[in-house]
């Protein structure tokens, strides 16, 4: 076999939101695992251009916003026309949109925070399903939600976590939709990990805060959680879809 056919049949995946955090663990642990990866980001074009130079030619930054509706094609267009067919997709661009009661919630927060971390990863899902399903492609997805879906976050992020608690739902129905076509769909729920979006919420100390909360007795670092995407995406979880795997000590 050719080298050249050789390199069209790796994975190409498209992470949303890659530059920092859970995003950037995730590409990093998926370039070492030999796929080529375009990731996303919004605003922070340093960090993502020092991780793309960092991990090399299998490695693309893209500028664009997860709640513009028109991004999903360009982003899938862009990353096709580098690396070739997409068959792997992680939705994680998302924010908490501030912390606190929700009655104290401005509209322009709420409205922003559905749009992020909901709308987005539904028109990055639509692009997905429609572009595999059209080529046959057994492709993967896989959501970063959150445990406050299930503990619903009062006082807090109650806002944030009707979006997580929707991305769940859109989930295990869309698995199911798609599952005959050989398309798998995952969710993973973190419970606090250490990343700057608790700084860019307002509290940058909140993890020692909740730390008490978790029966392990400790936050998460990013590579943990982009351990649980990754698995989800192999096929090693090949029977395994319409499904969200909890990664959050124990809570």
């Amino acid at each position: 076999m050719s080298s050249q056919n050789t390199e069209t049949r790796r994975d190409v995946l498209l992470i949303t939101g890659g530059g920092r955090g859970i995003g950037a663990a995730i590409v990093e642990g998926a370039i070492s695992r030999g796929y080529r990866v375009a990731f996303s980001y919004r605003d922070d074009a340093k960090a993502a251009t020092a991780l793309a130079e960092r991990l090399g030619a299998d490695a693309l930054a893209i500028r664009g916003d997860a709640a513009n509706p028109d991004f999903a094609q360009t982003f899938f267009g862009q990353a096709e026309a580098a690396f070739g067919p997409v068959t792997a997709l992680v939705n994680n661009a998302g924010i908490t949109g501030g912390i606190g009661p929700f009655a104290q919630l401005a509209a322009e927060k709420l409205r922003q925070t559905v749009e992020v971390n909901l709308m987005g990863t539904m028109w990055m899902a639509q692009e997905a399903v429609r572009r595999w399903q059209a080529a046959g492609t057994a492709g993967r997805m896989v959501n970063i939600s959150s445990v406050a879906a299930r503990l619903g976050s009062p006082g807090e992020y109650v806002h944030y976590a009707a979006t997580k608690a929707a991305i769940e739902a859109l989930t295990i129905g869309l698995g199911k939709e798609v599952a005959a076509s050989g398309i798998r769909v995952h969710a993973v729920a973190p419970g606090t990990v250490y990343t700057d979006i608790h700084a860019a919420s307002g509290e940058p100390g909140r993890p020692a805060r909740v730390v008490s909360r978790v029966p392990m007795a400790r936050i998460a670092e990013p590579v943990e959680i982009a351990n649980v995407a990754l698995w989800l995406l192999s096929a090693e979880a090949s029977y395994v879809t319409a499904t969200v795997v909890t990664a959050a000590g124990g809570l």
